[in-house]
């Protein structure tokens, strides 16, 4: 298992005098081979800028900073994947502040990259190569100079051309899930935002939040062209918003006209669900599907990363409920990270809360976000760390009814 690093230039090389180690959370580990996969189509070896490599000297076995003006490398994997363990380094430089991606150990091993993690779902759905650039580009413009006066589609073209953004290319090219943002505010204030953070964060926020609010007409039209196939989604709450259920108002309004012309496909919402009554006003409105973002289960850590404002964790959980016992759909968006998600406390807690819930589905998302801000932010470990495959098999064990995966799925059919 040879160690990977870059140059000064971004170039990846293998080291044959140093084997790859990982870490789980603080903890500098080996890499085990039953942690370890191929490099997964779509995925990305990225240098971690002012870092050094740590690995095993494979003269000695002992445990040492690799020598050199070199970089620590990573992958950043692909929907489906889940990281097991993140790249053993040290920052060169303690000031600087990672980039928010979500960077998994990488190894170079007979003749091939491996990374350390688990495919928790089909990849297939949300490879981007599915996604033709060309096909694209010809639906964006086809969109746009159908509803040129629809700004939620200018928005969204953006998203797809600028940001490739899947779920917003889908939403102009009618298939699976597709993109209908609605909020330009939020009720948390959450540490590792992608859409807004505070010019003092040391974070830039690799996407641009929408600045305005839409209409229903807007939010009718955009819907109405994309629920018309039985297994079609289409989505409150992406990246580029704060928390939908802030315009719950016009949310309600929409589905409600939106229903009245078609009862195709799937109407979901990704959510905080801190507003517990706006979210009973969406689900009456007729939701299908509720996707709820965490990273705990616990109040401390949950605070902690979230900044909730107005609301608590108990009104997440009263949220859930509710839109459960209505028949909806429920999962929870699980920001999961290796040494903190798989800490006994943060396990049998989370058991806890989705048994409380009737949760459906978890859908497990790599966090992205720099290691050590994070886990400075956050309460110290109280029990023992189990490692992250662990994890996944006691959530197997314990919550036999419920679907591990990484992305929104539909109900199964009866």
């Amino acid at each position: 298992m040879n160690l990977l690093y870059a140059d000064r230039d971004g170039n990846v090389f293998d080291h044959p005098d140093y084997v790859a180690l990982g870490r789980n959370g603080d903890m500098i580990t080996d890499i085990m081979e039953d942690e370890l996969i191929p490099l997964p189509e779509g995925a990305t070896l990225v240098s971690l800028p002012d870092t050094r490599p740590i690995g095993l000297n494979a003269a000695t076995g002992e445990m040492e900073v690799v020598p050199g003006e070199v970089t620590a490398v990573g992958a950043l994997l692909p929907q489906g994947f889940t990281r097991l363990l993140i790249p053993g380094y040290v920052k060169s430089d303690k000031s600087k502040l990672l980039p928010l991606f979500g960077y998994t150990a990488a190894i170079w091993k007979d003749g091939r990259f491996y990374v350390a993690a688990h495919q928790s779902d089909d990849p297939e759905r949300w490879n981007p190569r599915n996604c033709d650039p060309d096909e694209l580009e010809v639906q964006v413009q086809r969109y746009l100079e159908k509803y040129s006066d629809n700004r939620l589609y200018k928005h969204l073209s953006n998203c797809a051309l600028g940001y490739e953004c899947l779920t917003a290319s889908n939403t102009f090219l009618n298939r699976w899930e597709g993109a209908v943002p609605v909020s330009f505010s939020c009720n948390a204030g959450c540490f590792g935002c992608i859409s807004e953070q505070p010019d003092d964060s040391g974070f830039p926020a690799p996407q641009t939040r929408m600045n305005f609010k839409p209409t229903v007409e807007e939010l009718v039209q955009v819907m109405l062209e994309h629920l018309k196939t039985p297994d079609s989604i289409i989505s409150f709450g992406q990246g580029c918003e704060g928390e939908p259920s802030t315009q719950a108002p016009i949310i309600i309004q929409a589905m409600r006209q939106v229903r009245e012309q078609t009862s195709m496909g799937y109407i979901n919402i990704n959510t905080n669900a801190g507003l517990t009554d706006h979210i009973r006003g969406i689900v009456d409105a007729g939701l299908n599907l509720m996707r709820v973002s965490t990273i705990s289960a616990l109040d401390d850590h949950y605070n902690a990363y979230y900044k909730p404002r107005g609301y608590t964790l108990k009104n997440v959980e009263k949220s859930l409920r509710y839109a459960a016992d209505k028949g909806v759909y429920t999962s929870i968006n699980y920001l999961i990270f290796p040494g903190v998600t798989d800490r006994e406390e943060e396990i049998e807690a989370m058991i806890e809360f989705v048994r409380r819930t009737d949760l459906k589905l978890i859908q497990l998302r790599n966090l992205n976000i720099d290691p050590e801000s994070y886990l400075g932010l956050i309460p110290k470990p109280q029990g023992e760390q189990l490692g992250m495959k662990q994890m996944l098999e006691i959530f197997r064990e314990e919550l036999p009814n419920v679907v591990l995966g990484s992305y929104t799925h539909i109900p199964p059919r009866l």
